[in-house]
């Protein structure tokens, strides 16, 4: 008997569909999409409109005569962020923090001990720690973690950096060509930012963690910095973005608590871990920001936070809520909390759920961390249109 063939999967509309302007193309793209759905088995709808566009834009860069070198970047861009997701996807449920320091910081001296013990404390409350798998800090970080708790996303440099041998032929390591795509798999995968003294580097990824959440790009995460027992530069770094960010306005004064710095492993340990102790994470429905707690509040205490908040609120108040149905069943069993943000002050949302973790009794917090979200945005009318030519 033979079988019949598998029928396309019905696809995602948008305002104008993206495909080629050759209909006998699209029809083969179609037909190839609806045999890979077959061969690997069923997708839903959305993932396997994802998959048509991909091959679409992929097909425009001939029509477009797109330089070879474009071509390559962008075919291995494609590539490293597969082979990334793919590493991390066995551990989606477990927290992670990315530790960023200096790749030049001694064996032995007060950052690496200090990076040693912090990596270790928090593996010892069951999170794994993220590296650029290269020396210095980072090796001290997956040191103290040990290789079982260990991620390295290392990146090919003319000089430094080879893979440390905590991290070194692990299953765990990715290897990419470019930053950009290494930044996407540190801020997809990361539940935590920890920075320990480093060189421009570790500053660039200080400030566009700060950046990705001040801007509401990515979801809401607890960043610390960690100076040496005593030590001076992270403190001095945070005169500075007093003194001169804020002094000149160039942030709001609510920023401030988007990070922490502190010269003790046990401050910034509880810092992280103290951030998941109610709230679990948040995701965004149509205008609506949904935020997940371990236990939610009394009504008389939500009340409360709706005053509190009420600057943070567009119209409405902050309300109980069970999972959406737009969620798609992730984490059904936990409580939400929704309102409509006009997500403009994201100090302010720091501040509330901080509210939210100490309204918590002192439990640990339930188990399964979800994947942290890359916030997306509605994109104008003229430039979807402009995308889809």
């Amino acid at each position: 008997m033979t079988s019949s063939p598998a029928k396309p999967p019905k696809m995602i509309r948008t305002r104008r569909r993206y495909e080629l302007r050759s209909g006998a193309l699209n029809a083969e793209i179609e037909a190839l999409v609806a045999a890979a759905l077959a061969e690997f088995g069923a997708r839903e709808a959305e993932s396997a409109e994802y998959a048509r566009q991909m091959i679409v834009t992929a097909l425009r860069f001939l029509r477009d005569d797109t330089d070879d070198g474009d071509f390559k970047l962008v075919n291995a861009a494609i590539k490293e962020l597969r082979h990334a997701l793919r590493v991390f996807a066995p551990y989606e449920g477990v927290r992670k923090v990315s530790v960023f320091g200096s790749a030049r910081t001694l064996p032995g001296s007060p950052d690496w001990e200090q990076a040693e013990r912090f990596a270790g404390a928090m593996a010892r409350h069951g999170w794994m720690v993220i590296t650029g798998a290269g020396s210095g800090i980072m090796q001290a970080a997956q040191g103290g973690a040990g290789r079982d708790a260990s991620f390295g996303v290392n990146i090919r440099l003319p000089f430094e950096q080879a893979a440390n041998e905590v991290i070194a032929g692990d299953a765990k390591l990715v290897n990419f060509r470019y930053f950009f795509t290494r930044k996407v798999s540190f801020v997809r995968h990361s539940h935590a930012i920890a920075l320990f003294p480093g060189g421009f580097g570790t500053h660039d990824e200080g400030f566009e963690a700060l950046t990705l959440i001040q801007t509401g790009k990515s979801e809401m995460l607890p960043v610390v910095f960690i100076d040496a027992p005593g030590g001076d530069y992270w403190r001095d770094w945070a005169q500075y973005v007093t003194d001169h960010l804020l002094g000149r306005k160039l942030i709001s004064p609510d920023d401030v608590a988007l990070f922490r710095v502190t010269d003790s492993v046990d401050d910034a340990v509880a810092e992280l871990t103290r951030f998941y102790r109610n709230y679990h994470s948040s995701r965004y429905v149509g205008d609506r920001l949904v935020l997940r707690v371990n236990e939610a509040p009394s009504g008389d205490a939500l009340a409360a936070l709706s005053r509190e908040f009420a600057d943070l609120l567009v119209r409405g108040a902050i309300e109980a809520s069970a999972a959406l149905p737009e969620e798609k069943g992730e984490l059904p069993e936990l409580p939400r909390l929704v309102l409509h943000y006009d997500r403009k002050n994201t100090g302010r949302l720091r501040r509330l759920i901080d509210r939210l973790n100490d309204l918590a009794p002192k439990a640990e917090p339930a188990a399964g961390a979800a994947p942290h979200q890359i916030v997306p945005a509605e994109m104008p009318a003229d430039a979807e249109r402009d995308e889809a030519e």
